[in-house]
């Protein structure tokens, strides 16, 4: 009998994992020099449904050498999950960029 391989089926945003945690989301890839932490700190209700209000981003390094207070690049706080993506996504790019 074969064994079967188990294969993690994470949701994709332009060609990158998303992960959530909680209250605590990652995207990109942890294999790559940085990656994006999204903290929800606040939701509220629109429509019966509970979104994101206040969302906390930073630029991470993924380098276990250094130490955890410096691993933090940049950090912002953005009004909804939009904006904090938006921002997210071209802090991840340019830092892609440069160390390539």
């Amino acid at each position: 009998m074969a064994e079967k391989k188990k294969q993690d089926n994470f949701l994709m945003y332009k060609g990158r994992p998303f992960v959530r945690c909680g209250n605590t989301a990652y995207y990109g890839f942890m294999n790559e020099p940085v990656v994006v932490v999204l903290q929800i700190t606040s939701r509220r209700e629109v429509k019966g449904m509970e979104v994101a209000d206040r969302v906390v981003v930073q630029l991470v390094s993924t380098d276990p050498d250094i130490r955890p207070r410096d691993r933090i690049l940049k950090k912002a706080e953005r009004r909804g999950l939009y904006n904090a993506m938006d921002i997210g996504t071209i802090w991840l790019e340019r830092a892609l960029e440069k160390s390539a």
